[in-house]
């Protein structure tokens, strides 16, 4: 199982998303991607690497990329963190490709939340690593149960 994580920039969400479905699946490969280019081979935002360092997730060796169509055959689930990076993915779709493309918050319908909020913008960073806790703890529960 391969699983990617996208967001706008790949700065935030589908960082701090990619080290904590790896700190709690580690036996799963996972990445993540972001569907602008504004950052490509950046480090994530400084302050979602300090929140999440202190809940000890080290987003430090990340670097940004940009999602491509060849994505597809890559990965085995596509996880947008919001409508708009739904919309984005699928604009790249190769024809024919059946992918799985899933919003992270219908890993966590608890949450009462629609789409993972960006921090960059609401300046939540804990607020989002708790819902993105969340997300990935439902992930990870529905990939168990699918094998």
């Amino acid at each position: 199982m391969r699983v990617l994580f996208v967001c706008l920039g790949n700065i935030c969400r589908s960082p701090a998303a990619e080290a904590v479905f790896r700190a709690m699946a580690p036996d799963v490969a996972a990445d993540s991607a972001g569907t602008g280019n504004w950052h490509v081979g950046e480090p994530p935002y400084a302050p979602m690497q300090r929140a999440a360092e202190a809940r000890g997730y080290d987003l430090a060796p990340l670097r940004v990329r940009q999602f491509t169509g060849a994505d597809f055959a890559s990965f085995d689930l596509i996880i947008a963190m919001d409508a708009d990076n739904v919309a984005n993915i699928e604009r790249l779709r190769p024809a024919g490709d059946e992918t799985p493309v899933r919003l992270f918050t219908d890993y966590a319908p608890e949450s009462g939340v629609s789409e993972v909020p960006d921090p960059y913008y609401t300046r939540d960073f804990d607020g989002t690593l708790t819902l993105i806790e969340a997300c990935v703890r439902g992930l990870g529960a529905a990939l168990n149960g699918a094998r």
